[in-house]
């Protein structure tokens, strides 16, 4: 948990200043996104790519010339 009476800079890990709840948040939201790209994607997903490569493969129209 994020202790947000803290608001002296001590240095982080890498050595940088720690600029208290903005750099809590921006790690947090690194985290975050880190765990999201991870995420393997869906079949239904992985299934609708695939038959969208068939159709640009085959020159399926896709309504737009």
């Amino acid at each position: 948990m994020i202790d947000r009476n803290d608001k002296d800079a001590t240095p982080n890990r890498r050595g940088q200043a720690d600029l208290g709840p903005n750099d809590a948040i921006a790690s947090q939201l690194k985290q975050y996104f880190t765990s999201v790209e991870e995420e393997p994607i869906p079949d239904h997903l992985l299934s609708l790519l695939e038959k969208l490569d068939q159709a640009e493969r085959s020159g399926g129209s896709n309504g737009t010339n």
